[in-house]
């Protein structure tokens, strides 16, 4: 590079060349201008719109970056890349990717004229370092001495669900519940894409694979769960239950694996249930069976929101019941509070659930005000 800078008949000095240098490599083998933010560690999400429309979040909601692209053809360029960085194809003839990188970012891409105008990227990142219940708690996502129930949950062996909208933190929360397991505890994930990272020794990673252009060689998470059903896990936990997968979970859930988790998609913690009985309708099973399985299956759900200044938070703990027709539904137990959980009509349910693990002699703050 230097010898061609000469050529040109430019005089620069070792920080020039330096910079030139790492430009160069930033458009050619990483994220072009995109390349500061991702290696920003406040960033969990960038997203491109327009050559002069990139957004990032930093937990407060999405704002504006003060980087840009030189047109709509650099955009598209830079997807392209990725996805082959990726090992997937991104053309004209298959105009979108979902995608994992070599460093766990996840990818999404939309080509034009799908998408109208120029090229969609989203780039979700995952930090090698999973956040401690601690810096939740410091962070306003766990309320205060809610902590407390959290580890008592892990230590009874519960099953639950973390649910949610997307970007509201359920895979850090997740990650974070995780890391609280025993360490003489085998821990098996099966992930669409593999974004839990546990703080824990004894961690079995599965992740789905999508066909080759031949159209052979997919594995579905389906078939992670049969498979990890096999490799005695004391902790059997799904990335997000988002598909016939729920068939298998809440079978393994009724059969002796306690202390199962995942993650769903829903608008609140009431609305798990329907949630469920959806995907496992789609799945062949049918209403009846499908709530007598999780009746038996689940015990708990934490629900997360992101508030109206980005802060993610525990917003709900529900527990399951069954009502006369015998379908199950959610009961409030816990919600939160500024200065702690408040007690809702369904925490005597939890208290017992938890018997024996340091909460049956103390109750949250607020249960009065029931």
């Amino acid at each position: 590079m230097a010898q061609a800078l000469r050529e040109q008949g430019r005089v620069l000095g070792d920080a020039e060349i330096l910079g030139a240098a790492e430009q160069l490599r930033s458009e050619l083998v990483g994220s072009g201008p995109l390349e500061p933010l991702l290696a920003d560690e406040s960033v969990t999400d960038v997203l491109v719109s327009a050559p002069d429309r990139v957004w990032v979040d930093r937990g407060g909601g999405l704002e504006l970056a003060p980087v840009s692209f030189p047109d709509v053809r650099a955009v598209r360029r830079l997807a392209q890349r990725l996805a082959t960085v990726a090992g997937r194809r991104l053309d004209d003839a298959r105009p979108w990717v979902d995608a994992r990188l070599p460093d766990g970012t996840r990818l999404h891409a939309v080509l034009p004229p799908v998408a109208v105008g120029c090229t969609c990227l989203s780039l979700r990142v995952v930090r090698p370092r999973a956040f401690t219940l601690e810096e939740l708690t410091a962070a306003g996502t766990v309320p205060p001495g809610g902590d407390r129930v959290l580890r008592a949950l892990l230590r009874a062996r519960l099953s639950f669900l973390v649910s949610g909208g997307t970007g509201t933190g359920k895979t850090t929360l997740l990650s974070a519940l995780l890391g609280l397991v025993g360490p003489d505890e085998r821990i098996v994930l099966a992930e669409d894409s593999a974004e839990l990272r546990p703080d824990h020794p004894h961690v079995v990673r599965l992740e789905t694979r999508p066909a080759n252009q031949e159209g052979a060689g997919l594995v579905t998470l389906e078939d992670l769960v049969r498979q990890a059903l096999r490799m005695r896990p004391d902790r059997l936990v799904v990335g997000e239950v988002r598909g016939p997968e729920v068939v298998h979970l809440l079978a393994a859930l009724n059969t002796g694996h306690e202390g199962g988790c995942g993650t769903v998609h829903a608008n609140a913690a009431a609305d798990v249930p329907a949630r469920l009985e959806a995907l496992g309708t789609a799945a062949g099973l049918d209403r009846a069976a499908l709530h007598s399985q999780l009746a038996a299956a689940l015990s708990v759900v934490l629900h997360l929101v992101r508030d109206r200044t980005g802060r993610r938070r525990i917003a709900e703990v529900h527990v399951l019941e069954r009502d006369p027709s015998g379908l199950v539904r959610t009961v409030p137990a816990l919600r939160w509070g500024a200065q702690a959980f408040v007690a809702e009509r369904g925490w005597e349910r939890l208290r017992e659930l938890l018997h024996g693990e340091g909460l049956a002699e103390r109750t949250p703050e607020g249960e009065a005000q029931r």
